[in-house]
């Protein structure tokens, strides 16, 4: 086993999860990311499988948000964040002072689909894909 597989073995073991294959996949090829993505010009940032853990827990995401993992942002108060609760995890967007679960904005239902509509959406600051109550 290489030792990023190990990093995120280890990882998803802290957690009490297993990662979705294509972010597991960007872990152990492209580590991180950080960088404002053109056309849409809004800065991205996914963490490295280091950060994971410190970031988490500086936070207390765990502890207000159970089932959420964040593994990136906007490289401000925003935290991209999967959200274990359901299968499969999707991403939204939860900014730092957020109290519960009703403020989280629905990105994509996985890392590739984020990736591939990021160029031109950027962030979505509405959730256009809820539910009604």
């Amino acid at each position: 086993m290489s030792a990023n597989a190990d990093k995120i073995a280890q990882a998803e073991s802290h957690f009490g999860v297993r990662f979705p294959a294509d972010y597991r996949h960007f872990l152990a090829t492209e580590g991180s990311m950080s960088r404002f993505v053109p056309p849409a010009d809004d800065f991205l940032m996914i963490n490295s499988i280091a950060e994971l853990i410190e970031v988490n827990e500086a936070g207390e995401f765990q502890k207000y948000f159970p089932g959420s993992l964040v593994i990136g942002g906007d490289g401000s108060r925003e935290m991209l964040t999967y959200d274990f609760r359901r299968t499969p995890p999707p991403l939204v967007l939860l900014d730092v002072s957020a109290q519960d679960w009703s403020s989280a904005v629905h990105q994509a239902m996985s890392l590739s689909a984020l990736l591939e509509q990021f160029p031109e959406t950027g962030w979505k600051w509405e959730d256009t894909d809820a539910s009604p109550s």
